[in-house]
């Protein structure tokens, strides 16, 4: 099945938006961050922060000067943090899950200047954001709808991150947030690994709960996989998941994801229950999912939405795309309306100059 619809067209120069530039582009260090030839115009919430004068240097300017536990205390003291490790790309594996505070910095931006890769060694997620632990500090009772710690991740990868072993926050195997802000640009995400069963659980590479207001998490100029052997996996969601959030995903390429799971949500009989959400899995009631200048292609499940699955649970939620290409995802059914795209029958959708093809 091939659609292609057109309707609308923004403009590289529209007012309050500009390009931004990808430093990740190695091809000996993976593919680049972002879908190539893409130009979707960004807008100025969704560009990097800027980190002229930072608040943290990990290293001294050689690789030995940045190690992983360097790096996990300097994201417990939160501020902007950047790296001087070198001139060479670098990846620093981390010796515990790096946490954030709820009450070290209300902003925290984590930028890899376009040569260091996080690492979760294949043991462990690589960073954790919950308002609503206390063991993170509360500050305030309204934990699920703060507006900080406002955290942006650009110019860094995160690579080999594994929360199999998560339980009470499982999903995420890269980055788990609930709470404040997150943004991610710039960035490149490769195997990075949560649970492979459950019925509501997943985000291989990212998991979000609630997000201050129910603003938009921003996903621009980045990778998800990318290339065969670099796919991320989980239950549900391949690359990313969440309970009612919404998600901006401009100029981003999402291949060879896997939301390896069996049997949906809730699970049929006899089976453990996920499979669902090839790259995207996004479940809630009232929430957006927008996606613009951007490439989805070679993902699978086993169970719905070999590309993108959305189910607004009271049918208010509704979905976005624009100058985007949906293509040649594997496996899944119930596609009620776009091939590769599970969601109700009924759901607010409007496709505009954008190709989807099963």
């Amino acid at each position: 099945m091939f659609i292609m619809a057109g309707l609308i067209s923004c403009s590289d120069d529209e007012s309050g938006k500009t390009p931004v530039h990808n430093p990740l582009a190695n091809p000996a260090d993976g593919p680049p961050a972002g879908n190539p030839g893409a130009s979707y115009p960004i807008p100025a919430i969704a560009t990097p922060e800027d980190v002229s004068t930072p608040d943290q240097v990990i290293g001294n300017g050689t690789p030995e000067s940045c190690t992983g536990q360097l790096v996990v205390d300097a994201i417990a003291k939160g501020g902007k943090i950047i790296f001087d490790c070198g001139s060479e790309p670098i990846t620093i594996t981390l010796p515990e899950t790096a946490r954030i505070f709820n009450d070290a910095s209300d902003e925290v931006v984590i930028d890899g200047g376009g040569l260091v890769t996080l690492s979760g060694g294949g043991v462990r997620r690589i960073l954790y954001m919950n308002t609503c632990d206390q063991d993170l500090n509360w500050t305030t009772s309204h934990c699920q709808d703060q507006d900080h710690p406002r955290l942006t991740v650009q110019n860094i990868t995160f690579a080999d991150g594994n929360s199999v072993s998560e339980i009470e926050y499982s999903g995420g195997g890269a980055i788990w947030a609930r709470g404040g802000r997150l943004k991610v640009v710039n960035c490149r995400f490769f195997n990075n690994i949560c649970a492979s069963t459950g019925p509501d659980l997943g985000g291989g590479a990212i998991r979000v709960f609630d997000q201050f207001q129910d603003q938009p998490v921003y996903i621009v100029n980045s990778t998800f996989g990318g290339a065969e052997g670099y796919g991320n996996s989980g239950s549900n969601g391949g690359a990313i998941s969440s309970i009612g959030v919404s998600w901006t995903i401009i100029n981003s390429l999402f291949s060879h994801n896997t939301a390896v799971g069996n049997g949906g949500n809730p699970a049929e009989a006899g089976t453990p229950g996920g499979g669902s959400g090839g790259a995207i899995y996004n479940d809630g009631n009232h929430m957006t999912l927008s996606i613009f200048g951007s490439l989805i292609e070679q993902n699978e499940v086993n169970a719905y939405g070999a590309a993108i699955f959305f189910v607004s649970n009271n049918h208010t939620g509704n979905i976005v795309i624009d100058q985007s290409t949906i293509r040649n995802n594997i496996g899944g059914s119930w596609y009620p309306v776009y091939p590769d795209i599970s969601m109700h029958a009924d759901t607010d959708i409007a496709v505009t100059n954008s190709e989807i093809t099963d």
